[in-house]
C-alpha cells in the first residue's frame, strides 16, 4: 500500500489534467453497475444516503472502539498508523524520518484554500472522548487537527482525511474553477491487527456524515486498480466507479507511476 504525504489529498485505497468543462445534470439514481456513471451524470440535488443512516444509528463497531475528530495528542499515533500500513517494509532508521515526516506534514501542511475544510478522523480503542478529560477548545485548530488534550490517550487504530478541496476533481468552466459541493476521502488506513473489524466501515460513514454536514451531496476517493479488497469495501459502501472520457487528463493521486486508480463515487 502506498500514499503521499497527509498534508496533500490522496486515497491510497486502504494503503490512495486537466479536463474540459463538465457539468451536473439530474438522474434519479445511477445506472446499472455494468454501465458506469460518468461525472457529467450526477445530480445536482442531494439525495438521502439510507445506508449510512443506519450505520449512524451504531456509533461504535465495539464497546471499546471510538470513531472522532483527531486531536493534536493522537499526531505521532496517527502517523505511525499511516506509514505502518503504507510503508510496512520500511525499517529503521528510515521507518523513524519517515514517522517524523509525517508528523510534521500534519501539524503544518494541512494548508487549504479559502472556504474549503479538511478534518483527519481516527478510530481509537480505550478510552472514549466522553469519559475523557479534555483541556483547551475545538474552536482552536491547527491543521486539521483540534486544540483539545486529552489525559486519557486512546489508542489510533485507524484513520481518515476528508476535504472539500477537490484538487483530484476536474476543474469546471474556462476559469477553471474549484468543484464545491463534493467531498474526497484519502489517506485511509487501518493498523494490522485491527483490520477485518468493520473500522474502515465506520470511519467511511463518519467522513459521509461529516460531508452531509458541510453541505455536500457527493463524496469521492480513488481506489487503486490492484486492491480488490479495497474495491469491493468501497463498492459496499455504496460507492460506484465514474467513467472517464477517453483520452480526458483527469488530476490523480501523485504516487509511484505504475499505479492505476479509479475514482469512484457515492451520492449523499
Amino acid at each position: 500500500m502506498r500514499s503521499i504525504p497527509l498534508g496533500t489529498a490522496v486515497c491510497p485505497a486502504l494503503h490512495q489534467s486537466r479536463s474540459t468543462h463538465l457539468n451536473f445534470k439530474k438522474l434519479s439514481r445511477f445506472p446499472s453497475p455494468r454501465s458506469p456513471p460518468a461525472l457529467d451524470d450526477l445530480p445536482s440535488r442531494p439525495r438521502l444516503c439510507r445506508a449510512s443512516q443506519v450505520v449512524d444509528l451504531f456509533p461504535t463497531v465495539s464497546p471499546e472502539i471510538v470513531v472522532r475528530e483527531a486531536r493534536l495528542e493522537d499526531c505521532w499515533e496517527v502517523a505511525e498508523t499511516h506509514c505502518s500500513s503504507f510503508f510496512p517494509e520500511y525499517s529503521f532508521p528510515l521507518d523513524f524520518v519517515l514517522r517524523i515526516d509525517r508528523l510534521v506534514g500534519m501539524l503544518a501542511g494541512f494548508s487549504i484554500p479559502n472556504g474549503c475544510r479538511r478534518v483527519c478522523l481516527v478510530a481509537v480503542v480505550g478510552s472514549s472522548g466522553g469519559e475523557s478529560l479534555l483541556f483547551g477548545s475545538e474552536d482552536i485548530r491547527i491543521g486539521g487537527f483540534d486544540g483539545r488534550f486529552s489525559i486519557n490517550k486512546g489508542y489510533v487504530t485507524g484513520i481518515l482525511t476528508v476535504d472539500t478541496v477537490a484538487d483530484f476533481l476536474p476543474r469546471k468552466g474556462p476559469l477553471r474553477q474549484r468543484r464545491t459541493g463534493i467531498a474526497y476521502i484519502s489517506n485511509v488506513a487501518v493498523r494490522e491487527k485491527y483490520r477485518r473489524k468493520g473500522i474502515a466501515k465506520r470511519l467511511i460513514a463518519k467522513a459521509e456524515a461529516q460531508a452531509r454536514g458541510w453541505g455536500c451531496r457527493a463524496i469521492s476517493l480513488h481506489c487503486d486498480l490492484n486492491n480488490p479488497g479495497a474495491l469491493k469495501l468501497y463498492k459496499g459502501q455504496g460507492f460506484r466507479c465514474i467513467k472517464v472520457p477517453e483520452g480526458a487528463n483527469w488530476p490523480q493521486p501523485k504516487t509511484t507511476p505504475d499505479i492505476k486508480f479509479n475514482l469512484m463515487m457515492k451520492l449523499l
